[in-house]
């Protein structure tokens, strides 16, 4: 199956002070239609950037996006907007205080010149259809994030970009805005990019996920795959440090917390980006940055392997 989204050699560099930040470091991934990709990692590893990157709100430094086999230019037209659109973390920062829900869920609609039916998004997202004339203030945050989804459903997207849309909600929220997401995918036929700190989340609606780490992908491939026989030691700390379910055994467990601080991205380690906090650092792994590979079904970047 050809894949939808094909992100090629995609790197982004911002300066700081007359200094290079390298955000994003020759990033390649494809994502095919109909799945759910996860994107994981600690905050700063550039998560966020790419995303930015993805729907057009920040240009890349070099590399190529193909959408459905289109390349995309650093220009988005109408139609390729369209096809990608976005759920933002805050559902009430995202939404304009100022217009009603109506106004709100019709506006990318007006600008693409497209018709839609309000009370059929308000129903897909299972919000009553009598709320189009009350402002976001008054609605809770998984409410209001339901309305943002609705907003971004409204142009019949593509593909659906999830930036920790979760993490601003109660658990149980949070719960059941994943069931809407899962549900409006196997309805729609929609592809997601899922980006959450949730690891178990990411486990439960993803098909496919990535780890980064300062700007790289450390390990990519498929969920349970991943999740059950991690090989990066960066992904293996990742995973282990998720808190239990179980209060005795989280209790029991020893300390699995990484030593040090990830390193400034405005003086990154010559060698492996995880070399400096790495337990199975060797020495050619401070001197030479480790390829992707396949290894046992996913893409690893370690030398270990």
């Amino acid at each position: 199956m050809s894949p939808l989204l094909q992100v090629k050699n995609l790197s982004k560099t911002y300066w700081v002070q007359r200094r290079s930040l390298t955000a994003l470091c020759d990033i390649n991934f494809s994502i095919v239609r109909g799945e759910t990709w996860g994107l994981v990692g600690e905050s700063g590893c550039g998560k966020s950037t790419l995303a930015r990157i993805l729907i057009g709100l920040t240009p890349p430094t070099q590399g190529e996006l193909l959408l459905d086999g289109t390349l995309l230019p650093k220009r988005r037209d109408l139609s390729m907007i369209r096809k990608m659109q976005m759920v933002f973390q805050d559902p009430y920062g995202s939404l304009n205080p100022r217009m009603s829900i109506r106004e709100i869920i019709q506006e990318p609609a007006l600008i693409h010149r497209r018709t839609i039916d309000i009370n059929q998004l308000l129903q897909q997202v299972n919000l009553p259809t009598t709320i189009q004339e009350r402002y976001p203030h008054q609605f809770s945050g998984g409410q209001r994030q339901r309305i943002a989804i609705a907003r971004a459903l409204s142009l019949q997207p593509d593909l659906l970009i999830c930036d920790e849309s979760l993490s601003a909600l109660d658990a149980s929220i949070q719960a059941q805005i994943a069931a809407l997401l899962i549900r409006l995918q196997k309805e729609l036929g929609l592809t997601y990019l899922f980006i959450s700190h949730d690891l178990e989340m990411v486990r439960h609606i993803s098909s496919q996920v990535a780890v980064m780490y300062l700007g790289h992908f450390v390990e990519a491939g498929p969920t349970e795959l991943l999740f059950n026989t991690p090989l990066h030691p960066y992904t293996q700390n990742l995973l282990a440090s998720a808190p239990l379910i179980d209060p005795i055994a989280e209790k029991q467990r020893t300390n699995v917390a990484l030593p040090g601080e990830p390193p400034s991205p405005l003086d990154p380690p010559k060698g492996c980006p995880f070399s400096t906090r790495c337990p199975k650092a060797m020495a050619h792994c401070h001197t030479t940055p480790p390829a992707l590979k396949i290894v046992d079904g996913r893409q690893v970047a370690c030398h270990l392997y």
